[in-house]
């Protein structure tokens, strides 16, 4: 099994930034895409960003130029620094990859288990 654990989620005022980072564990043979999606009360789920075992990264319109993804091959880690807060980006924001276990021929997709982000205005 592949396991993903989010943290640095919190409260914050308009203006602000957050880091929220995930790390990937267990009978990982293989990383793909890493990225980071989140959902509002009430709404779907959507994404906010992802990054490609190159580096190669993609971000919502709504979050270009104010969040910026990384990742740490190595570390099996992927990051998402957040400035410039705005009370809409309030939601609860989770991690997912795209990784093949030790004893699977696929990648299969993987989430995390959500960490909260409020922004107040």
């Amino acid at each position: 099994q592949v396991q993903l654990v989010e943290s640095g989620g919190g409260l914050v005022q308009a203006g602000g930034s957050l880091r929220l980072s995930c790390a990937a564990s267990g009978s990982i043979f293989s990383i793909g895409a890493m990225g980071w999606y989140r959902q509002a009360p009430g709404k779907q789920r959507d994404l906010v960003a992802t990054i490609t075992s190159g580096g190669t990264t993609d971000y919502a319109d709504s979050v270009k130029g104010r969040f910026t993804i990384s990742r740490d091959n190595a570390k099996n880690t992927v990051s998402l620094q957040m400035n410039s807060l705005k009370p809409e980006d309030t939601a609860v924001y989770y991690c997912n990859a795209a990784a093949r276990a030790r004893w699977s021929s696929e990648f299969l997709n993987y989430w995390g288990q959500g960490t909260q982000v409020t922004v107040s205005s």
